[in-house]
């Protein structure tokens, strides 16, 4: 299923670099917007695991611009200039901020701050992070290149959902069974096991859905120090009033059997950004 998607994705990639050209006149007046950028945030992980709410969070930083999916990584793999996709970034939180920053039927939209907009752009990227996971995994090499598309260091944030929420979200979202949704997410944690051994370690943040919920201004706080903006505290209480009052435990919503609970269980002593996640929890 994600590899139709992603063939699908490839194909659009050429529509969506004959579109840059259109803008060209834009970007050559707006170049100078870009010059200011010291970080680029990549989202590394898994469908439903929080993503949109973090990225939602983030651009409304006044120093912030994070893209609502446009796949970013995709348009380096096809090597399209990083002005473009910059430009094409910037577009897509002004549309997404028009739109009230809805998603899978909730509104991320951050009261009084600056989604889709900016003071100061020091800090760009994509919330992309299942597709991104994919291509890691697909085309490992990318590692190797993207350094030198980019004039800027990488940051990658990895957000963690309690596996057995993250799974049964999947599922029931793609109305796939509990096998598929197991094996889908283990891989994608291979691959981010696979990507910590490949760069630095101060260039990758684990961030918990359920401690962000727990404390937002503490872990945005984290987040924003992560990527080197300051923060104040009118940004960080307009952003955790948006957040929700306690994590979802759809784990409850759907009949897990013993076997795969247990499946489950060994997978996640497996990999030290899981540790402490459990079942009953």
């Amino acid at each position: 299923m994600l590899k139709s998607q992603y063939k699908q994705a490839k194909n659009r990639v050429t529509q969506i670099s004959d579109l840059c050209q259109y803008y060209f006149y834009d970007l050559f007046k707006s170049e100078d917007l870009f010059k200011s950028i010291e970080k680029y945030c990549m989202f590394v992980g898994y469908t439903r695991s929080g993503h949109s709410l973090v990225g939602s969070l983030l651009d409304a930083h006044p120093n912030i611009i994070i893209g609502h999916e446009l796949n970013a990584l995709q348009l380096f793999e096809k090597s399209v200039n990083y002005q473009k996709i910059y430009y094409l970034l910037l577009q897509n939180s002004q549309r997404k901020a028009t739109q009230g920053r809805q998603e899978t039927g909730y509104s991320y939209q951050v009261p009084h701050q600056w989604q889709g907009k900016f003071q100061t752009l020091k800090v760009i990227g994509d919330k992309r992070g299942s597709a991104t996971n994919f291509i890691i995994r697909t085309n490992p090499k990318i590692l190797d290149v993207l350094p030198n598309r980019l004039n800027v260091p990488i940051k990658f944030i990895h957000v963690v959902r309690n596996p057995f929420d993250n799974i049964t979200t999947m599922i029931t979202r793609k109305k796939a069974n509990l096998e598929y949704g197991i094996n889908s997410y283990f891989t994608k944690c291979k691959t981010v096991a696979y990507l910590k051994t490949q760069i630095d370690t101060k260039d990758i943040l684990d961030v918990r859905h359920e401690s962000l919920i727990d404390n937002p201004q503490a872990i945005l706080s984290q987040v924003c120090k992560f990527l080197e903006v300051e923060t104040s505290q009118k940004y960080l209480d307009d952003c955790a009033s948006i957040v929700f009052k306690s994590p979802k435990k759809t784990r409850f919503t759907y009949q897990w059997d013993d076997k795969s609970i247990e499946l489950v269980k060994n997978q996640i002593e497996q990999y030290e950004f899981l540790q402490g996640y459990s079942y009953d929890d």
